[in-house]
């Protein structure tokens, strides 16, 4: 055995103590660390021969990286609807790397990973308010989780052309209709080869909004003559958090032969809300549902769901099978999760979530979403009242998209965001709505505050004030 393993084995509970004293002194000053850096490494290190050692390996991080690991798990970094990991979910995460599964089967022997994952999967459905007759698993983010659907979706159009798509290739062009897609649902077209530029574009609802315009839907429906496509709808759209109507698209789905496909992947939390789960209302009728977990749920990242409805489950076994390999069993037969998923070998990507839904349930996130919508108004309610901004769109939900007020500032506002993300302070990202550009700012993790929204305005009225 290597010197230095054979020593981490030997000195293995006094790493981890040094590890667990480094990760609280990091949780525990997260408000005060840096939300973006300037800085970068210069140097390039070769691989040592003989190697390092684990104790000698953490100062090397600690002198050339940690210091400039910024705090996108903090209460001000409002870029990318990006949440922080409860501690229950860091707890989790902890196990799920100790314990090292691999998750693949429910059935005959070998690791119980995929059984947690299942329930894991019934836990979600009880807090989205869905019905048990979807079946989910997990994947890395929400462009995993789009791109499974619309997998699946392209083997349902194939099967209404008489074609089996995941054998013989996509030699057509499909009908994808779309109004405000995410930018992962277009890289999901490309990588399944159903070509990111065949896009039926439908228009969106007037009065500055991004939602589907569900009259010219039907008529472009109707133009289609009967054959089979694919709507992708939006659950929470990035600038402006909007909504389909998914009522009114169930009433088309009763008459019209579609697939329905739902990017929620952070939207989808407004049902945790009271006052705002009727966005939602109808969602349990699409045929599959995108949910990024790492946003709102707040648990480390690489984790997302998707949930796709039971009667499809053939066709999905069909996309994801691993037919060719025998040693695996028959695919129809037994339940695995490797014939319903893109990976083959998976972490147990499931049980930061289950810890998180376990230790706080229902009402835990209620509490999480409701916070986040409030703070997201009073800096709403900033923006509106401040002369030197203005609100591209209304506060929906928990993102607001603004600009510096005047058409004359257009010209300034990545200046100002830059001015802004360097101070070190707060972070948000830059967009375009409407033909103008914008700054977004997206509150979605626990840790959020009246005061951080206190923090990062005065900022912002300092900076504004220096560009005058």
């Amino acid at each position: 055995m290597n010197e230095h393993l054979q020593n981490d084995v030997l000195n293995f509970d006094n790493l981890l103590e040094i590890v667990k004293d480094q990760g609280l002194e990091y949780l525990n000053k997260l408000p005060d660390r840096q939300t973006s850096t300037k800085s970068g490494i210069n140097e390039t290190l070769s691989l040592s021969e003989i190697g390092l050692g684990t104790i000698e390996t953490l100062k090397k991080f600690n002198e050339r990286f940690e210091p400039i690991i910024v705090a996108t798990s903090g209460p001000r970094f409002w870029g990318f609807v990006t949440g922080g990991s409860t501690p229950a979910s860091i707890v989790g995460d902890w196990l799920t790397t100790i314990y090292d599964q691999n998750t693949q089967a429910t059935k005959g022997q070998g690791d119980i990973s995929a059984i947690i994952e299942i329930e894991t999967i019934n836990l979600l459905l009880d807090l989205f308010n869905l019905p048990n007759n979807f079946v989910g698993g997990f994947v890395t983010g929400a462009t995993m989780s789009n791109f499974t659907c619309l997998a699946v979706a392209r083997q349902w159009v194939g099967r209404q052309l008489g074609k089996d798509f995941a054998k013989e290739g996509v030699s057509e062009k499909l009908n994808i209709l779309t109004a405000t897609p995410h930018s992962s649902v277009i890289k999901s077209l490309s990588l399944l080869g159903m070509g990111s530029n065949n896009i039926i574009k439908v228009k969106t609802l007037d009065g500055n909004r991004e939602a589907i315009d569900i009259t010219d839907l039907e008529k472009k429906i109707i133009e289609l003559h009967g054959e089979p496509f694919i709507l992708i709808s939006s659950g929470g759209t990035v600038n402006t958090v909007d909504f389909d109507d998914f009522v009114a698209i169930e009433k088309l789905k009763a008459k019209h032969n579609f697939w329905w496909h739902i990017d929620a992947a952070f939207g989808g939390f407004a049902v945790c809300s009271k006052a705002n789960k009727h966005l939602v209302e109808g969602w349990e009728n699409a045929d599959s549902i995108t949910i990024d977990c790492h946003k709102w749920l707040n648990v480390p990242y690489e984790s997302a769901v998707f949930f796709v409805k039971e009667q499809h489950k053939h066709l999905q076994v069909e996309t994801f099978q691993n037919s060719n390999a025998p040693y695996l069993g028959d695919p129809l037969d037994n339940f695995s999760y490797l014939n319903f998923l893109p990976e083959n070998s998976r972490r147990l990507k499931a049980l930061p979530v289950w810890f998180s839904l376990m230790a706080y349930g229902k009402s835990g996130y209620q509490s999480i979403v409701e916070n986040c919508i409030v703070l997201s108004n009073q800096f709403g309610q900033f923006i509106e009242e401040n002369n030197n901004f203005e609100l591209l769109a209304p506060v929906r939900l928990n993102t607001v998209c603004f600009t510096l007020k005047g058409t004359e500032n257009q010209e300034k506002v990545n200046t100002y965001l830059t001015r802004l993300n360097d101070t070190g302070k707060v972070f948000m990202t830059p967009t375009i709505y409407n033909g103008q550009k914008g700054i977004r700012a997206a509150f979605v993790n626990w840790r959020t505050t009246k005061n951080d929204i206190e923090i990062a305005t005065k900022l912002m009225i300092e900076i504004i004030n220096e560009l005058k």
